[in-house]
């Protein structure tokens, strides 16, 4: 086969995958707020979007038509799985470390309550039947992910303050920095388009706008929004995937 024919048969395949990739953006959306009807309030809604739309470009990048299944199925277990695993790697505290913290945050409390003052390390630790290195330990794995602050009191000092507890989930260190990160790179990507194109894409994700008023907007027929929007798409894939981003679990 020609070097011709081989570009052009890879460019119909990116054709075709942009297609698809374009086709299925709203059931991103539609995914993302199911999902985000069972989580807290907290929880951003366009990190789902974000990570969905990760898993889509996955799904279409790794679909497999010999298999007989239609894409929309395929790609509705990738788009949610990116989703879910976008949650589990933003939950930064595993549970045991969740639970042993919430037993020291019990036991530091009762303990105040019967000596009228704010117990000390020593012994917090002996109401939970901890020997000292056991203690030590125990409090590096919670300063470690942040449930106690490492500037905390001293065991020696009964009159210090009682362990820094953990801020609303939306405000901890883990989460944050996650959620800069895929907005970071995204924010990226996106700054790689060209001025019209960027603004198709902050127009139909951002104000939630059809196709036709884009084009009402810019001036311009909805055809041609469509192709300027699928363009943006293949660029900012390429974009991602330069930066090493092939699917949400870079996250």
């Amino acid at each position: 086969m020609s070097a011709t024919g081989v570009s052009t048969g890879e460019e119909a395949r990116q054709n075709d995958r942009d297609q698809i990739i374009l086709e299925h953006l709203p059931l991103v959306r539609v995914i993302a707020i199911r999902v985000h009807e069972n989580l807290p309030v907290h929880v951003d809604i366009d990190d789902l979007v974000h990570a969905g739309i990760m898993g889509l470009l996955d799904a279409a990048a790794k679909f497999n038509p010999r298999k007989q299944v239609a894409f929309s199925s395929y790609a509705k277990h990738r788009i949610k799985g990116a989703i879910l695993d976008s949650l589990r790697q933003l939950d930064w505290a595993s549970r045991d470390l969740r639970r042993r913290h919430k037993q020291i945050e019990a036991a530091t409390r009762e303990l105040a309550a019967v000596l009228h003052r704010n117990p000390t390390h020593a012994e917090v630790a002996e109401k939970l039947g901890l020997d000292e290195e056991r203690w030590r330990r125990m409090m590096i794995e919670l300063r470690n992910v942040g449930l106690v602050s490492a500037s905390g009191r001293q065991q020696d000092r009964e009159e210090s303050p009682a362990p820094e507890f953990p801020a609303e989930e939306g405000t901890q260190p883990d989460r944050m920095c996650a959620k800069q990160q895929l907005r970071g790179h995204l924010s990226l990507a996106l700054g790689t388009l060209p001025e019209r194109y960027r603004q198709v894409v902050q127009l139909y994700y951002t104000k939630e706008m059809t196709m036709r008023e884009i084009g009402e907007l810019m001036g311009i027929n909805e055809s041609r929004v469509s192709q300027i929007h699928k363009s943006a798409l293949q660029k900012m894939a390429s974009a991602l995937q330069a930066a090493g981003i092939e699917s949400s679990s870079a996250f």
